[in-house]
């Protein structure tokens, strides 16, 4: 059970506080309503640059992690198609430092045309080391528009195209920060050694009087129904071929999602789960095998990858995987198999709990996709689904004209 007060400053900022004695560190952390899916298709990466660019320095203070680091502090950042987070560790005594550094770059980050060319290069270096020039780096700018045909999830967040950063114009890059960069935008927490007066304080201090921005009605479009197989195939310098096999799953929010969770679980999580113990080890089809879920905010991916084994065909592979597919749809999953895999579950979300950063992390997600609470009912929501919700889910979901197959084939085994 995590503990936590929440207030709202009158320019809309929520503010969670999660006391904990224990620990001489606060946790901050700040996460900000606006990801990848949040752009326009035209302009693709901007939530990624933030990430990088709101570390180059606001109006007061030319160096970020300078200050923070003097004061004992460590900080990062993420962001992915829902959310853009930044998180700071500090001994209490130095909290103001990461108060004084976060309230600035939200109130006035530092637009240069240096800043803006530094971090644009950095962040085009990262498109073409990690997605253009790695083995297997391309795969999710190939599924994601194979999968999404109208929903901006259809694009990674990185980008759908480097030339998207090339060309980002100054004026583009601020019209976005004056949108999403806004109090009434973020979630705040903090979490450790500091209580809930002390909290109300010292934001009040820092945050009360940035002023807040417009009220944002994240109003997307929706993906159709999908009725139709897809299929891709492509040729690439890899060291083996590759196979990824999608069907649409629900939103977050949804009552099927922990037993969605659960099912990916069932199916390959550890080495006596069923894809692992039976197309991995006992026919040796694949060499490597997993399936998950993406854990989207909207409707989500289920996914399978897999690499066949040394002369195995990518048919050959696909064809033992459906049968698998087919088996959990009829199979009745026995209690010892769905125990297993829901013990697994829980013990990670209890030692997600040991960490205030992790603490902290929670709480803002889960305020951002319905309300802080929650994290506290999720353990229950796992322990409650049996056996027959996971079948009716693999069911509905392991439809083939639901399905997005990608052949990812090397150029070394077609010549």
């Amino acid at each position: 059970m995590i503990k936590f007060d929440r207030f709202t400053l009158d320019n809309g900022l929520t503010v969670i506080v999660h006391p904990d004695d224990s620990t001489p560190m606060v946790a901050l952390n700040i996460l900000y309503k606006v990801g990848a899916r949040d752009e326009s298709p035209h302009r693709t990466g901007f939530a990624h640059l933030f990430e990088h660019l709101m570390f180059g320095g606001s109006a007061n203070i030319p160096n970020f992690d300078g200050p923070l680091e003097n004061a004992g502090g460590e900080n990062n950042a993420f962001t992915n198609s829902d959310i853009t987070n930044y998180y700071v560790t500090i001994p209490k005594e130095n909290l103001e430092t990461a108060l004084w550094l976060e309230s600035d770059r939200m109130l006035n980050l530092a637009f240069t045309p240096k800043s803006l060319e530094v971090q644009r290069q950095v962040v085009i270096e990262e498109f073409k080391q990690s997605y253009l020039n790695q083995p297997y780096g391309d795969v999710w700018l190939l599924i994601k528009p194979l999968a999404y045909k109208k929903h901006p999830y259809q694009w990674n967040t990185i980008g759908k195209d480097i030339s998207h950063i090339e060309k980002a114009s100054m004026e583009e890059v601020k019209t976005f920060y004056k949108k999403y960069y806004n109090p009434n935008n973020a979630i705040m927490v903090l979490a450790g050694n500091i209580n809930l007066k002390e909290a109300q304080v010292l934001t009040k201090k820092w945050f009360a009087n940035i002023p807040d921005g417009e009220n944002i009605v994240h109003k997307l479009p929706q993906e159709p129904q999908q009725t139709k197989a897809r299929r891709q195939t492509v040729e690439r310098e890899v060291p083996s071929d590759a196979l990824y096999l999608t069907f649409p799953m629900c939103h977050r929010l949804h009552p099927d999602y922990q037993a969605t969770d659960l099912l990916s679980d069932v199916l390959s999580n550890g080495s006596s789960s069923r894809l692992n113990r039976r197309l991995v080890k006992e026919q040796a089809i694949f060499s490597e095998l997993d399936a998950f879920i993406s854990g989207d905010k909207d409707e989500g991916l289920f996914i399978f990858q897999g690499k066949p084994s040394e002369g195995i065909s990518l048919e050959e592979a696909e064809a033992a995987l459906w049968t698998e597919i087919e088996k959990i749809k009829t199979e009745t999953i026995v209690d010892i198999e769905l125990q297993k895999v829901k013990n697994k579950v829980e013990s990670a979300m209890i030692f997600n709990e040991v960490s205030v950063l992790n603490k902290a992390m929670q709480l803002a997600y889960y305020e951002f996709i319905s309300q802080a609470e929650d994290v506290n009912t999720e353990v229950e929501k796992y322990r409650s689904i049996n056996a027959e919700e996971i079948q009716r889910i693999a069911q509905e979901l392991f439809v083939s004209e639901k399905s997005s197959t990608l052949f990812y084939r090397s150029k070394n085994n077609t010549q």
